[in-house]
């Protein structure tokens, strides 16, 4: 794996952590923006227009009950299905649509003549905008946005009107509004870098666990990590009464190519008899390097004449292979299957490799069935 494609894959989980936090830490915005409004119109029912009262509570349960159909839907989904190009615009259109209603609806009801009730309306105003930053602080650009939508309307209005208390109380309410938008943005830093920063311990911890579990020559689990899937297969197998062979396969003359060739090139046969296995087998198969030139299959859920038929064909890939100067590369495999071999993991193996030395006794290159 190259540097760049960990970084992209660490980037697409931050955004996919991002997304989820939005979703876990907003859902109580959503009928605490309703209730808001409804607290407003009850504190200031004599001095506003009870017209307009009612089509604003009436469109703003409309897009409370559409919040509600994206946050129903979200955690209904499937978790695969909850990345952030399905979802990021479907919220924003959400939010925006609610914010939007909700900064207009509070310009419609603000009287011109009564300060008390517009000072009550800029009150509410900012603490919709301090409750974004708690609520969508996990997107910036969607924080200040939801802050926009609700603060400017009213708050341009004042700037226009006579009085120096209302222009005065505009100019308060900008100045907090960009130490809000401040504090928003260095809050949606911080997460993103602890986004990432777990991320990339997690990467660093599977990295760390694949380099403990694998063979660096031949790519293939080692000895330790095989015989711990191994035993896991084999309980499995047992449990769910499905027949489990083991393969266990030895280079031939591997001795005479490291005397005669030097041991680079023998890593580079082995290198390439790794390939080779892990090109030859399901991934509910476990293979291994078990030893210098020895290494070991297991095949779940297979009858002996399959098992049979694969070693064949893995002894005939190893035949073919051609790795200058090495000519004649062969190799013995020895069989067994938990229908003949019944006692544990350990006896199954070791009447594996029983089989391999009958191959090797026999001429070599070939499988041997234990009996």
């Amino acid at each position: 794996m190259n540097g760049q494609a960990p970084d992209c894959f660490i980037e697409a989980q931050v955004r996919t952590d991002r997304l989820h936090q939005l979703f876990r830490q907003s859902f109580s915005a959503v009928f605490g923006s309703y209730m808001a409004a409804a607290m407003l119109c009850w504190l200031c029912w004599d001095r506003f227009d009870h017209t307009i009262i009612l089509v604003w509570l009436i469109l703003l349960a409309g897009s409370t009950l559409l919040r509600i159909l994206v946050f129903m839907t979200w955690f209904r989904c499937p978790q695969s299905d909850r990345t952030p190009e399905r979802w990021e615009r479907r919220y924003w259109v959400s939010l925006t649509l609610s914010a939007g209603i909700w900064g207009l609806g509070a310009l419609a009801l603000i009287p011109t003549d009564d300060r008390l009730s517009q000072a009550l309306v800029m009150l509410f105003t900012v603490g919709m905008s301090v409750s974004a930053v708690s609520c969508y602080s996990a997107y910036r650009y969607m924080t200040w946005a939801s802050i926009g939508l609700v603060l400017l309307p009213c708050t341009i209005w004042l700037l226009f009107q006579p009085s120096s208390m209302q222009v005065g109380m505009a100019l308060a309410v900008l100045v907090f509004s960009s130490f809000v938008a401040g504090a928003t943005r260095k809050l949606s830093d911080a997460l993103e870098k602890a986004f990432r920063l777990t991320r990339q311990m997690e990467h660093a911890h599977n990295l760390s666990a694949r380099a403990a579990q694998t063979d660096e020559l031949t790519g293939l689990m080692n000895r330790r990590a095989f015989f711990e899937h191994a035993q896991r297969l084999y309980d499995q197998c047992k449990d769910n009464q499905q027949p489990l062979c083991a393969l266990m396969l030895d280079m031939d003359h591997f001795k005479d190519i490291n005397d005669t060739y030097g041991h680079q090139t023998g890593d580079e046969v082995l290198r390439q008899i790794g390939g080779v296995i892990s090109a030859s087998f399901r991934q509910s198969d476990v293979s291994g390097r078990v030893g210098g030139e020895e290494f070991a299959v297991l095949l779940p859920d297979t009858s002996v004449e399959v098992a049979r038929d694969i070693a064949e064909q893995l002894i005939k890939a190893i035949a073919g292979l051609i790795t200058e100067p090495v000519l004649g590369l062969t190799a013995s495999l020895g069989m067994a299957s938990t229908l003949t071999v019944g006692q544990d993991l350990h006896h199954l193996m070791n009447t594996a490799d029983k089989a391999l030395y009958r191959a090797k006794a026999l001429g070599r290159n070939q499988v041997a069935v234990a009996p």
